[in-house]
């Protein structure tokens, strides 16, 4: 007993000094953990047990830190920061939607408002809005996480089939394991399968396939590559006007210029080689203009770019030397029976073996987007044309750091480019559950552009392709004079009064960049066809509201 007693002395005595900084009077040679309090003397207030205790006052240690203690500098402050992450801006998660998720935290709590529930359409997040996975994608990346249901009747035998290959690219065949940096090799055979068969036979080497974290990775690697120089020699990068905040947000992180080259509103937000020019010559005063990117289906407006218009920027490209980054995540959503997806390399093929071998195009796809919105499994695909040996191994280091793309969403991807064939017993099912969506998406996007036309003060493009809308709307001068005061652009005082008044929250057209003395908003149509109604007739009334608030009808119609 009195060994026990001495054990718990000493074990007080010693969580209490770690607990209470002491002062150290003598110290003598460590020799066993048992001979602890005989070495080493402390300046205490009172007894052993009492000092020991004190380790349970965590609030007078607290006052005795902040009184005796120069608390330490902080490393990294506002000051210090990267200025160049300081400069990044991402519109689609922005001021709005921290507003938004704190509205819905409080009416949750039970706050009052003038709505019972925040509508989310400002991100093209499919399965956020209550769309539907598609079943064969999820049964094979089931099978492929845990391979112990390849034995259950449950999953068909083409998922099986397909989930079993996959999974023999796979070190240990597991999915828990490391890919290539590149990818895992028979996944990138089958989407250059993919390409091929889109392309209507246009050769694809799987060797210029790199799977990616989302399109989002494989955009900025390649940014990556490209940026450089100072002074004149700074890279600029031409980008679309709108455009989607990834790219002005990679631009301003990488120091690089950012180029603007305006869409067409006019002409349902067609690409103007006249306006490529412009924007060319003007920049080459003070950078070195090395790549162009292009959006189709466009994002934030919803346009499907002709044949003619993307021959005319392969020809643009060819001639001043520019790198062509095609983002074309949207390949998959054309809703306008007058319009057809076009991918950049099948142009450029078409252009002839002088374009076609000379020209530097990287494309990019991705699991987030198209029919499947598999958003959260991050996964993506780019093919890279006529890069330089030296330098296409320069990309695979590069690569490399980041170990690999998650091979769950390598799985993912290799579905959406390998589906059901239809001999196969998931072709019904899956062809049904695709064309359900996509065929919805189409008549969203008719019904959005017809209401919202509707509307005093907006007009809205067809939404040809895409998730989005992108409509102008008349913002009065006293609209914008408040928002002047309020130190922010007229659209983003129109979104948060939107959100404030209804509980829609969308993006201000600012957040993706348009002429001077514009005004915008972008909302996708990915809510169900009920919400989405509701949604538009809510928008109506308030901007209604809002005119009536700020200006007259008569005004507007003046």
């Amino acid at each position: 007993m009195m060994h026990r007693l001495q054990h718990l002395a000493n074990r007080s005595l010693i969580v209490g000094a770690f607990d209470n900084p002491p002062v150290l009077v003598r110290t003598s040679t460590w020799r066993t953990s048992s001979c602890l309090v005989q070495s080493i003397r402390f300046k205490t207030q009172g007894p052993v047990e009492q000092y020991g205790l004190k380790r349970y006052s965590t609030a007078e240690a607290t006052v005795v830190t902040r009184e005796n203690i120069k608390m330490r500098e902080k490393t990294l402050t506002m000051e210090t920061l990267n200025p160049q992450v300081k400069a990044v801006e991402y519109a689609v998660r922005g001021p709005i939607v921290l507003k938004a998720g704190e509205i819905e935290r409080g009416l949750q709590q039970g706050q009052k408002h003038p709505f019972t529930e925040v509508i989310k359409a400002n991100i093209g997040d499919a399965h956020a809005m209550g769309q539907k996975p598609i079943t064969f994608l999820r049964q094979v990346v089931a099978l492929c996480s845990f391979p112990e249901l390849l034995e259950s009747p449950s999953f068909p035998e083409d998922a099986k089939v397909r989930a079993g290959r996959i999974l023999q690219g796979c070190g240990g065949q597991s999915l828990g394991s490391y890919s290539a940096s590149q990818g895992v090799d028979c996944i990138r055979r089958d989407i250059a399968a993919y390409i091929k068969q889109r392309d209507k036979g246009v050769p694809a080497d799987w060797d210029n396939v790199y799977l990616t974290t989302g399109a989002s990775d494989g955009i900025v690697s390649i940014l990556k590559m490209l940026v450089s120089g100072q002074g004149l020699s700074r890279c600029g990068v031409m980008i679309p006007i709108p455009q989607y905040p990834l790219y002005s947000a990679a631009i301003a992180e990488m120091d690089a210029v950012q180029i603007n080259y305006y869409l067409d509103e006019d002409h349902c937000w067609a690409l103007d080689i006249n306006e490529l020019h412009r924007a060319y010559l003007a920049a080459k005063e003070h950078c070195h203009p090395r790549v162009i990117c292009i959006i189709n289906p466009g994002n934030p407006t919803g346009q499907v770019q002709s044949k003619k218009c993307i021959e005319e920027v392969l020809h643009f490209a060819f001639e001043e030397n520019l790198f062509v980054m095609a983002d074309e995540v949207y390949q998959d959503n054309v809703y306008s029976t007058d319009c057809q997806f076009h991918s950049f390399k099948k142009v450029l093929y078409e252009m002839g073996p002088e374009y076609f071998n000379t020209v530097e195009l990287a494309s990019f796809h991705s699991t987030s987007k198209g029919y499947s919105g598999e958003c959260g499994f991050r996964g993506g695909y780019m093919e890279v044309l006529n890069l330089d040996p030296e330098v296409k191994a320069q990309l695979v280091k590069l690569l490399s750091v980041r170990l690999c793309p998650p091979v769950s969403g390598q799985a993912a991807m290799d579905v959406i480019v390998n589906p059901p064939l239809p001999h196969e017993p998931s072709y019904p099912q899956f062809h049904e559950e695709k064309s359900t969506i996509l065929g919805a998406l189409a008549e969203k996007a008719r019904m959005t552009e017809h209401i919202l036309n509707a509307v005093p003060g907006i007009k809205c493009n067809p939404v040809q392709g895409a998730m989005y809308a992108f409509p102008s709307i008349f913002i009065p001068p006293r609209a914008v004079e408040e928002a002047k005061a309020l130190g922010m652009p007229p659209d983003m005082l129109y979104c948060l009064r939107l959100l404030e008044d209804t509980g829609i929250c969308i993006v201000p057209g600012s957040g993706f960049g348009q002429r001077e003395g514009t005004h915008h908003f972008r909302m996708t149509i990915l809510p169900s066809m009920e919400k989405l109604k509701v949604l538009l007739e809510k928008l109506r009334d308030f901007h209604i509201k809002f005119l009536k608030k700020y200006s007259s009808l008569e005004e507007l119609e003046r």
